[in-house]
């Protein structure tokens, strides 16, 4: 399977965009079709049996078949260039439609006016002004519609619309038929507007791509370049203000960034020579020297802006209901208009009473309030997350949040700072600076906490590499290391065991590490860490939610139930001394006891199997390890467990805006179907419900999630 990228261009309709998109998904070779009206892309996944140039030749018929002038097309390889040059004649075009409609519809509403004060004048005159308004405010209407039933498509909103009106017309309800089209524009516009706003201010939380390098020559020149023209091992430069382009390792200078961006925290954060650095920050003051350890494509914020981007891509199941729903919703309508305009009169009777109560249900038979509201609303919740360092993989991750009963914790590094000291050393047959360089040999090569706590402890220059032998990491255990043709065994007291070494296990309210060399016992080495300061907090939070917490480590029983004492979990919900795959089955074992969702929270290598086993896996991504992080649902750019309450803060605004929308939108349009049939409801009533609706329910999606946020 892979995944296929196509450009969408003169497509606004929400409920045309989900016919494209079934209609694409039953084709051959594709296995997941996504069509997002907001970002104008069309995502497929296909396999082997996928033939693209038929692809789009159908997909392009059928797209215009529903709203004329509709194109797929291939997006052609990225040039910086070309893009700006298209956006800006993309911008003009834009503009200069805004124009049109606003004038057209200016100049409806004066004729509209007109024909109405016109009674007073001549009923002839107030016939013809009635026409031209309708003709200028309708003309694009019209023409669609005619269109479309050339194509036989009987159940497209203009088509409705057409029929509508002129049905008004015929029943010699001029104005309200005039009426009826300029409010039907006059929403559509607004809609189209707020529509266009939440469309630009989505585009704007995302616009944190660097747009430029300044690439240092051999000669000492700079030169300005692409961040994607980068190669690891350039030297670029980041002058004061300026956005670091790619990932790199500082080699000259010092300066604060700013990495709100990233991690949703504005506090500065101090660098200097060895710092590593991650594109998207804002450099302070400084001038940096940098060099570049990773290619754009790689780089934190272009994996930043793929994950929300690609969030859209699995979509929530309240979405593909509505998605669903909008595929039955106007035919229903319509049938049932059929119904109220036809076999009503040969009941009742007065054919032209019921036929102009039909005509409420043709003007309200369009679903695009639910269709636009409901996926707007998870991709501002996503959006918003993402400023505040949470990165949500998809609406389907948001929406489970609603149903989590549990939280399961790694410990080190996720509920503990995982930055390990060494408190002090107990040698036994040895002197303690060979116990100490001992470890360090053994831990030479780890990137674990405790490894890279050892090693920074003293200088080890004088530890040659070219005598380490081999190197092995038995997770769950510790390291094997081969030095000058000694054994070396760095690690936990199974480790001893496991290799008959004999020694005393030692209690401790932190790490204990166990040292041998060549089946000699050298000694021990006391570590600790300390829990991270929002951990008792989160921990409170959760509590309070009605959520259970427990603690999954690798670190031994006395060491976990101090944490777990110190936070408020039960010793009940700690399981210690678990290798990784014992990790796997003993959250398979919670899962299985729980009704309601659960999420892990992690952040190492070893974290990767349990991240992708539980309902919801969410990775401490600020430090935690690039394989964590992919195999994560939800990633925290800022290692707090406290963003484990904020995600569920955010779950439950989403919710209760889509709730808001989906009953809002379908209680006013059934509500005024009802009144319709009972002749309380008219056209005007009609057409607020339906584009009225779309627009308050677009607003809402968009603003109001930010007021909760807020």
């Amino acid at each position: 399977m892979k995944k296929i990228e196509y450009e969408v261009k003169n497509l606004d309709c929400a409920g045309c965009a989900g016919k494209i998109q079934h209609k694409a998904g039953t084709m051959i070779g594709v296995l997941n079709a996504n069509l997002d009206l907001y970002k104008k892309k069309f995502v497929l996944e296909i396999d082997d049996k996928f033939e693209e140039d038929s692809f789009l030749g159908t997909i392009n018929r059928f797209a215009d078949s529903i709203e004329p002038g509709t194109k797929i097309f291939k997006i052609d390889e990225y040039d910086e260039e070309e893009e700006l040059r298209k956006k800006v004649i993309e911008k003009i075009e834009e503009e200069k439609k805004e124009k049109i409609e606003q004038i057209t519809i200016i100049l409806g509403m004066i004729l509209f006016v007109g024909a109405i004060l016109a009674i007073n004048i001549s009923y002839n005159l107030r016939i013809i002004l009635s026409v031209i308004t309708y003709i200028i405010l309708g003309w694009d209407v019209i023409l669609k519609s005619f269109k479309n039933m050339s194509k036989k498509n009987f159940l497209d909103e203009n088509f409705l619309m057409t029929i509508a009106t002129f049905g008004a017309f015929y029943l010699n309800e001029t104005i309200e038929a005039v009426g009826v089209m300029l409010f039907y524009k006059i929403g559509e516009y607004f809609q189209d507007q707020a529509v266009s706003n939440s469309r630009k201010s989505i585009e704007k939380l995302l616009d944190i791509r660097p747009d430029y390098a300044n690439l240092k020559q051999s000669n000492g020149e700079l030169i300005t370049i692409s961040p994607k023209k980068l190669k690891k091992g350039d030297i670029i430069v980041i002058k004061a203000g300026e956005k670091i382009p790619v990932d790199g390792i500082v080699i000259k200078g010092e300066s604060t960034l700013n990495t709100s961006a990233l991690t949703g925290e504005s506090l500065p954060l101090e660098v200097v020579v060895s710092s590593e650095v991650l594109s998207g920050s804002l450099n302070g003051n400084g001038i940096l020297e940098v060099k570049v350890t990773k290619l754009f494509s790689d780089s934190t914020i272009n994996k930043i802006i793929e994950m929300v981007e690609g969030a859209s891509n699995k979509k929530a199941e309240s979405e593909k209901f509505i998605t669903k729903f909008a595929r039955y919703y106007t035919p229903i309508v319509v049938i049932l208009a059929i119904i109220v305009g036809v076999f009503f009169p040969i009941i009742f009777g007065d054919f032209s009473l019921w036929f102009s109560r039909a005509l409420i249900f043709l003007v309200i038979s369009c679903p695009c309030a639910l269709v636009i509201s409901v996926p707007l609303t998870f991709f501002t919740s996503i959006g918003i997350a993402s400023k505040q360092g949470i990165l949500i993989k998809g609406g389907n991750y948001l929406e489970a949040l609603n149903d989590v009963g549990t939280v399961v914790f790694d410990k080190t590094g996720t509920l503990t700072k995982g930055r390990f000291k060494i408190d002090f050393l107990e040698n036994i047959n040895c002197e303690q600076v060979e116990l100490l360089r001992t470890a360090q040999i053994g831990e030479l090569y780890s990137n674990h906490p405790i490894g890279k706590a050892i090693l920074s402890q003293v200088d080890i220059e004088d530890i040659d590499e070219t005598f380490l032998e081999g190197y092995k990491e038995l997770s769950g255990f510790g390291v094997v290391a081969y030095y000058e043709g000694k054994e070396i065994l760095v690690g936990n007291y199974k480790l001893m065991k496991e290799y008959k070494i004999e020694c005393i296990e030692k209690e401790y309210a932190g790490s204990v590490i166990y040292v041998a060399k060549d089946m000699k016992f050298l000694g021990y080495i006391y570590i600790s860490d300390e829990v991270k300061e929002d951990s008792l907090a989160t921990i409170t939070k959760l509590k309070k939610l009605g959520i259970e917490s427990y603690i999954l480590t690798g670190d031994n029983q006395n060491i976990a139930n101090k944490i777990g004492e110190k936070l408020g979990i039960s010793s009940k919900n700690i399981f210690a001394q678990l290798l990784p795959q014992n990790k796997v089955e003993k959250l398979q074992n919670i899962m299985t006891g729980k009704n309601k969702k659960v999420i892990f929270a992690g952040d190492g290598i070893n974290d990767a199997p349990v991240l992708s086993l539980a309902d919801i896996g969410v990775a401490m991504g600020g430090e935690g390890s690039d394989i964590a992080v992919e195999a994560a649902d939800i990633v925290i750019m800022k290692d707090e467990p406290s963003k484990i309450v904020e995600l569920l803060k955010i779950a439950k605004i989403n919710r209760k805006v889509v709730i808001q929308n989906i009953i809002f939108a379908l209680g006013i349009k059934i509500l005024v179907m009802i009144l319709g049939v009972f002749g309380i409801a008219n056209m005007w009533m009609a057409i607020f419900s339906d584009v009225g609706v779309s627009f308050l329910a677009v607003i809402n999606a968009s603003w109001g999630v930010r007021r909760y946020f807020n």
